[in-house]
């Protein structure tokens, strides 16, 4: 991925969006940008940006957080096998991925509610998600309408919390198809909402409910207050689920908004069938841990499959990831698996890139991004990690992403048994 100014970047998404008007960071926004280096930079700068019950929202797991942690902590459980005197000299991580090449092995992964944190989130995502030609994918619990952002961004992705009947279900699928998006991806692991305590600590519920902590968390975050909360609601009036259904959704104040996202416990194998047979494009089935599930995904002619815990946001206790990816490898067959969950540095996608992943999704450092500047902060995070990866592909002496496989790690604790030198 070529380097260039922020300036660059984002007036190179506007004109990919057709023009469409947008503000570009403050002074301040991008002055913060210069300090910083890494993706968990933004989480800290959001911290500060964010009410905290908004910022607990994106930061949070379920009950102990005992799954969002292990996302993490998986990667430290391989090490690499790096070589030496190669010449690394001309380095590729482009992918092809659904007859798309990409030019970076990771994509953005979709974040319900992302307009509430950033002004115009999900276009601002997607505007430099295009601009940098790597994939973003569209919530279905996203307050901005799938069609003006398969327009600002030529988004190409979409992914749904399937309706609780098969009448809502078409109607979904066709207007997604309509849109012209061309990877739908059906989160599987949101059968029943997860028990995120931390939101309810912190004050936060969907539909919001205006509560003096609350409002008072809102008033005491000027910079969110006017630079997201009262612009949205000058520019785009009360924010609504827009994609959960066929039609739009309900304000995110009312109760229909939590209504729209019940009933997704009886849904079975035999829907994924029904859902198959009316999506044309590709399929995805993300939120898949267990190998036997990879199998009847592939016996359904299901595409492809996103190794997922929900971000530690779903059943606590969960297997990690990581942990979970190369077993779904080995069932998989011809089905293209990918990750997302605690990706963080370049290396950690060489490491799920080396244990089978065709690709990897990233999810809370961008909304962060874009929480701190906005479409700059977007594109400042998607270069970051594109240039470690860059810089870590050339140390790990393999100049070409497509050649990673298992033999370039190893288990941590393997050094143990490496054989002792000779005394001599």
């Amino acid at each position: 991925m070529s380097a260039g100014s922020i300036e660059a970047e984002t007036a190179q998404a506007q004109r990919a969006a057709g023009g469409a008007a947008w503000a570009p960071a403050a002074p301040a926004a991008k002055r913060a940008l210069r300090r910083i280096y890494a993706l968990d930079d933004f989480e800290v700068a959001a911290r500060r940006r964010l009410p905290q019950a908004l910022f607990g929202f994106i930061s949070g797991g379920t009950e102990t957080n005992a799954s969002l942690r292990a996302n993490r902590a998986a990667f430290a459980d391989w090490v690499f096998v790096p070589r030496v005197l190669v010449d690394a000299s001309r380095r590729n991580q482009s992918v092809s991925l659904f007859g798309q090449t990409y030019a970076t092995p990771f994509g953005i992964a979709p974040m319900g509610a992302s307009a509430l944190m950033a002004y115009d989130a999900d276009c601002v995502l997607a505007e430099a998600a295009e601009a940098a030609n790597i994939p973003f994918i569209l919530s279905g619990a996203s307050l901005t309408p799938l069609e003006r952002v398969r327009r600002a961004g030529r988004t190409s992705w979409f992914q749904a919390y399937i309706p609780s009947d098969r009448a809502h279900i078409g109607g979904l699928i066709a207007r997604v198809a309509d849109a012209g998006y061309e990877v739908l991806v059906v989160t599987v692991d949101v059968q029943v909402p997860g028990n995120r305590e931390n939101n309810q600590r912190a004050g936060f519920s969907l539909p919001l409910r205006p509560t003096p902590k609350l409002l008072w968390d809102g008033i005491s975050h000027p910079g969110w207050l006017f630079g997201t909360a009262a612009r949205t609601l000058v520019t785009r009036g009360m924010l609504h689920f827009e994609n959960a259904a066929a039609e739009r959704g309900g304000p995110v104040l009312s109760a229909e908004a939590a209504n729209r996202f019940a009933g997704r416990e009886a849904l079975d194998w035999d829907d994924l069938a029904f859902i198959r047979e009316k999506w044309r494009g590709k399929l995805v089935l993300k939120g898949v841990l267990a190998p036997e599930d990879a199998n009847r995904a592939r016996a359904l002619g299901v595409d492809g499959v996103m190794v997922s815990n929900h971000g530690g946001r779903q059943l606590d206790g969960a297997i990690a990831a990581l942990h979970a990816l190369p077993a779904v490898v080995a069932a998989a067959g011809p089905m293209t698996v990918m990750l997302d969950g605690g990706v963080r540095r370049g290396t950690d996608v060489l490491k799920a890139l080396a244990l089978g992943a065709k690709f990897v999704f990233v999810a809370r450092p961008f909304l962060y991004a874009a929480a701190v500047a906005g479409r700059d902060g977007a594109a400042h995070a998607i270069r970051l990690l594109a240039s470690e990866i860059d810089r870590d592909l050339a140390l790990l002496g393999c100049p070409e992403i497509a050649s990673l496989s298992p033999d370039w790690i190893a288990p941590a604790g393997m050094r143990a048994n490496l054989p002792r030198a000779s005394a001599g």
